[in-house]
């Protein structure tokens, strides 16, 4: 067993990654993995619930891991691989999913946006989401998860299958707990505040991505929506800058009350700029280490190879163990 508690996270490689993914669970990563034993997944086998091109997708996982490493991600403390490499992850979700109540799935509300969204590809992989979610969380015996806000029905889900399990079979699973970010869990996006910021939204300047130049990032906070008032505050009627309040306090890691404070007064176009000032802070470097890592593919193939043996081994154990319980094991 390890000495420090599990952390496991995952995101998919989708296309890149923009600063609501930063504020709400990429930049906790960083911060957590001197304090625990880190796993970071690349969840290519989520991705497929959507149609995707292959060689689109091998380019994005590789993507996907260059940024982990510029965010700050230390391959000689956390272990980082890619989620299809290690089959621990298909054998325990179709366990689970025995474990797991129609009805239970029916509710989730990612479900039921997907399939708004997607109406011509409602697929079962898609409804079951939510178990190879679980799996990836429990077959490491995973403590915590650093998440978004809007993740939480899936760690739920996950604690009441791993209570399932354990009612009948005894301690098999630890039952993980969220860490979550208190102020910016949730960015919105620019052109329509009361969405959450995604990467698919078609209008690029509804995101900011952290691949993204500085006079790109400046251009899509000038254009940024907010409201027809003139105080910077929280409040009803003002989504617009109560995101950019939480975008500056994610960044920068001030309060939202301080902000009000400092910005009382001020106009709109100069609280913009000073939201897309520190929000280039952060990225510039990050992007500037993010094409360096990119570039060097065998560098980028020894860390996923060597993240993918410590994956497997450790979920080897946990596999074993719930064999053994269901009486799989036979020799």
């Amino acid at each position: 067993m390890s000495k420090n508690p599990i952390v496991f996270s995952g995101i998919q490689p989708t296309g890149g990654f923009h600063i609501g993914n930063y504020i709400g669970a990429l930049s906790n990563w960083t911060a957590i993995q001197n304090e625990y034993e880190c796993l970071y997944c690349i969840v290519d086998l989520h991705s497929l619930t959507v149609r995707t091109d292959p060689k689109e997708l091998t380019q994005n996982i590789r993507q996907a891991a260059a940024m982990f490493i510029a965010l700050g991600i230390d391959p000689t403390k956390s272990t980082m691989y890619v989620q299809s490499q290690v089959p621990g992850h298909t054998q325990l979700s179709w366990i689970l999913s025995c474990y797991t109540a129609f009805g239970e799935m029916s509710r989730m509300t990612q479900f039921k946006d997907k399939s708004e969204k997607n109406a011509d590809n409602i697929n079962v992989g898609l409804f079951c989401y939510p178990v190879l979610m679980a799996s990836d969380i429990l077959l490491f015996d995973t403590s915590y998860v650093p998440i978004g806000d809007d993740q939480r029905q899936h760690l739920e889900i996950t604690r009441d299958i791993a209570v399932r399990f354990n009612g009948i079979y005894g301690d098999v699973f630890i039952i993980p707990e969220g860490i979550y970010q208190k102020v910016g869990a949730r960015i919105m996006s620019l052109q329509d505040p009361t969405s959450k910021m995604s990467k698919s939204d078609p209008n690029e300047n509804s995101k900011i991505m952290l691949t993204d130049d500085n006079d790109a990032i400046l251009r899509k906070f000038k254009r940024a929506i907010t409201d027809s008032g003139n105080e910077i505050c929280r409040g009803k009627d003002k989504e617009g800058i109560t995101n950019l309040i939480s975008i500056l306090c994610g960044m920068t890691g001030k309060q939202p009350q301080d902000v009000e404070v400092e910005f009382c007064g001020k106009m709109y176009g100069e609280f913009k700029l000073a939201v897309a000032d520190a929000v280039i802070a952060v990225v510039e470097p990050i992007r500037t280490e993010y094409q360096r890592i990119l570039s060097d593919k065998t560098y980028l193939d020894e860390i996923l190879t060597s993240g993918r043996d410590k994956a497997t081994e450790r979920s080897e154990k946990v596999m074993a163990r719930v064999n053994n319980v269901m009486g799989l094991n036979i020799y």
